[in-house]
């Protein structure tokens, strides 16, 4: 995952010579067998690792930084982990949750972070299901992340691609494809859950069985926090607006005909054909996207169409609105006011990370020594126990 742009990279790597050898011993578990090695010794030798790389050391970690944060953990570089993660890939996913609001400036866990914590899910859906509660649009938001939790949908069967091409058309919501997996569930609820219907639509019966499944644990860990889940009918702006609060980092803005940029990087972005925004004669300014594959180009991957005045508002610390009635000194004299403020949260912040210090400190000192009675030893000069024999026994 590339988090600066909200890439997946599949790359083609040589297995390690630990897997190789493993691979090797499945050959002969039953019987004997021999093993075909498709790369020479020297490849073996040479260009393969000893080991393969631990996992937590080549993924997204703000789940995990999440969670550490969760329990406590204050300063996560000096955390003691099995096999350490890269530093600037915990950088990178601290400063993703700082973009999601759930560290603050000083890298501590705020309130949205420690709800975050509870689901099971990436953390920029988790927000997204937050924040629905508040926009009163949860039961919609629930039904999208189950979808967005499971493999795709929809099959093309061989020899009937167009076919199947024309009934999908028939799902399509112009401005979102979110909105698109939304009303496929809530046709198959309409027509009582049927397999049969499933089948004549060219949709994954059991793909939709697991969204059920899913839907339904997240509405529980919904209700065991107590958060209300609302519908907002067919008012469906609430939910792309919803949709931008948690993807508004990866957003992308119209060049030319069709073709999009991300807005922070620059990076040319494509729609791909499957997606309900293309060749619909409807092509938004702005867009967020739920990842970015890089196949033979860079495709987004769930676009939804989104206001410019939405990113401004959602996400501050990368958009704004260019205001015609400020001037430039009082824009430079907000940012310098901005500068003041943090500074100043992070000198708290630092001076209550040595309090802590000095307060754990002064619990892990050793105690003075004190003087071990032992049974037995009469030292000169010390009066002994008097023996008293009791003058009965009984009650």
């Amino acid at each position: 995952m590339l988090g600066g742009i909200g890439m997946d990279a599949l790359q083609v790597y040589p297995i390690s010579q630990a897997n190789a050898n493993q691979r090797s011993g499945r050959a002969g578990r039953t019987g004997p067998g021999c093993c075909y090695r498709l790369y020479t010794e020297t490849q073996y030798k040479h260009e393969m690792l000893a080991n393969t790389v631990p996992e937590i050391q080549r993924t997204n970690l703000a789940n995990v930084v999440l969670l550490l944060k969760s329990h406590g953990v204050q300063d996560l570089l000096q955390f003691h982990f099995m096999d350490p993660p890269p530093e600037d890939n915990m950088l990178n996913s601290m400063y993703q949750l700082w973009i999601l609001g759930a560290l603050d400036n000083v890298g501590q866990l705020t309130n949205l972070g420690r709800n975050m914590v509870e689901f099971p899910l990436d953390p920029a859906m988790s927000k997204m299901l937050l924040v629905s509660t508040e926009m009163r649009c949860s039961s919609e938001v629930l039904i999208i992340v189950s979808m967005l939790s499971v493999p795709s949908i929809f099959f093309r069967p061989k020899g009937r691609e167009e076919e199947s091409d024309l009934v999908r058309e028939k799902f399509q919501v112009p401005e979102s494809d979110h909105l698109t997996l939304l009303n496929v569930y809530l046709q198959w609820q309409t027509h009582h859950f049927s397999t049969h219907w499933c089948q004549q639509h060219f949709i994954q019966a059991k793909a939709l069985r697991k969204v059920r499944e899913v839907r339904q644990q997240l509405k529980e860990i919904m209700e065991s926090q107590k958060l209300p889940v609302l519908s907002c009918g067919t008012e469906w702006d609430c939910v792309r607006k919803c949709i931008c609060s948690a993807y508004f980092h990866q957003a992308a803005r119209l060049k030319g005909i069709g073709e999009y940029v991300n807005c922070r990087t620059g990076m040319p972005c494509h729609l791909h054909p499957t997606s309900s925004l293309y060749g619909m004669g409807f092509t938004p300014d702005y867009v967020v996207y739920h990842e970015l594959m890089m196949t033979t180009k860079e495709y987004m991957h769930c676009v939804t169409a989104v206001e410019g005045q939405w990113m401004a508002e959602l996400g501050p610390m990368f958009y704004s609105i260019k205001e015609s009635n400020k001037s430039r000194f009082e824009r430079k004299q907000e940012q310098r006011d901005h500068q003041k403020e943090m500074e100043y949260e992070m000198n708290l912040a630092q001076q209550q990370i040595i309090r802590r210090k000095e307060e754990s400190d002064s619990q892990h000192t050793t105690p003075r020594a004190t003087p071990i009675a032992t049974p037995g030893l009469k030292r000169p000069n010390t009066p002994g126990t008097p023996r008293r024999t009791p003058s009965r026994f009984g009650l």
